[in-house]
């Protein structure tokens, strides 16, 4: 038996390298799985490897109209719903605080820290009614530390953490548990965005000052993230809420 055998999940950010990642995982484990993603080209591109065991709903998730969308899709699809994995992101731009523009900044906090807000509010009540689950973050290690030229995304990094602790413990009574994961640098479109914006003329060497920062040598993949959520969204994590769970090869122990 899977470890999510017959349970039901909503993965936001489902299009993208983590969150396709995790589709696959928790559907080879036995959930079933609402995908969720603002692009329908990809998102209905990676619903097409599940047939019926996953249903795909395109929203923005900063909005509580297509949030409580969402969760009500779920619950209508699949009878209710035991697991969030609330991974959706966006970097934003690379420049310094100064030079940050308020649109970027809002739409980065809109979408890294009220879409998580958004994403606990809505289907925590649905879960209560599984008599409990679990809801997994996707943070950083930028929410562990500062970084430079990223600031909105280090803010809302940082910003989610406080709001994965104070669920916890509020959630506690209803046997759901709360808990962040902080990738390091991941094999995926983000870092290739991150690369090219720092040095256009030559993102490889960004990549390479990673490599070297990171005492494993390489960048993680989408899968090892995954499968930290797989942990977090099973019951064999039954003792964990409020925690912050790293995977950076290393990056943040030095």
């Amino acid at each position: 038996m899977g470890k999510l055998q017959e349970k039901v999940a909503i993965i936001t950010g489902a299009a993208g390298g983590i969150g396709s990642a995790a589709v696959q995982l928790f559907v080879d484990e036995g959930a079933r799985v609402l995908l969720v993603d603002s692009a329908e080209a990809p998102l209905r591109d990676v619903a097409s490897r599940f047939g019926d065991r996953v249903a795909w709903v395109t929203a923005d998730v900063s909005s509580a109209r297509d949030t409580e969308r969402y969760v009500n899709e779920a619950v209508t699809r699949f009878g209710g719903i035991d697991v969030l994995f609330a991974n959706a992101g966006t970097e934003g731009a690379v420049c310094s605080l100064l030079d940050a523009t308020l649109e970027d900044f809002d739409r980065v906090l809109a979408v890294n820290v009220r879409g998580v807000w958004l994403g606990i509010k809505y289907a925590a009540p649905r879960i209560a009614l599984r008599k409990g689950g679990s809801i997994v973050i996707t943070s950083s290690v930028a929410g562990l530390v500062g970084a430079l030229g990223i600031g909105p995304y280090v803010a809302s990094k940082h910003a989610v953490v406080g709001l994965a602790k104070t669920a916890a413990l509020e959630l506690a009574a209803a046997n759901i548990r709360v808990n962040t994961i902080h990738p390091g640098p991941i094999e995926n479109r983000m870092m290739r965005s991150l690369e090219q914006q720092a040095n256009p003329g030559d993102p490889s060497a960004i990549k390479g000052m990673y490599h070297a920062m990171i005492p494993f040598g390489r960048y993680g993949t989408n899968e090892e993230i995954a499968k930290l959520a797989l942990f977090l969204a099973s019951d064999d994590s039954s003792f964990c809420t409020g925690s912050v769970f790293v995977a950076d090869g290393g990056l943040v122990a030095h």
